[in-house]
């Protein structure tokens, strides 16, 4: 674990099982959730299970695992939503947006006519919200 800050994360708090999340994928090393701020239904993040703090901190082979796992869940929000396109995006550090200082990965389900920045602003979805589309990609997969 590469960053004094861990103590605090909250991500290392949903790997820890410390916070509830949607889960929709675990393995050794990486666990994928649903973001709270659903852009678009199915918006997941990727994550390490050991705490980086960003793509300058995190060791290629972990980030080469996460990527492995991202097109693995790429391809179930496809199957479960339909969405017609799909954003990767990775923030690193506070001038490109990073907000939670744990390396993740958002994959964002995109339909003809959303608003690309719409999950900064989104409102938080409901457990209940989060808890069927975590499903519906759990069974794509």
């Amino acid at each position: 674990m590469s960053d004094n800050g861990q103590e605090n994360c909250i991500f290392c708090k949903i790997v820890a099982g410390e916070l509830p999340s949607a889960k929709v994928y675990e393995d050794d090393t990486v666990l994928a959730f649903l973001n709270l701020q659903q852009a678009n239904p199915g918006h997941t993040l990727v994550v390490p299970k050991e705490h980086h703090r960003n793509i300058f901190d995190i060791n290629e082979d972990i980030a080469a695992d996460i990527s492995r796992v991202a097109v693995r869940i790429a391809r179930a929000i496809k199957t479960a939503f339909q969405p017609e396109g799909m954003n990767t995006l990775q923030n690193s550090e506070p001038a490109a947006m990073q907000s939670v200082f744990h390396y993740h990965l958002h994959l964002i389900p995109r339909y003809h006519g959303d608003d690309l920045l719409a999950f900064a602003h989104a409102p938080a979805a409901t457990p209940d919200t989060l808890g069927t589309n975590a499903a519906r990609i759990k069974a794509a997969l």
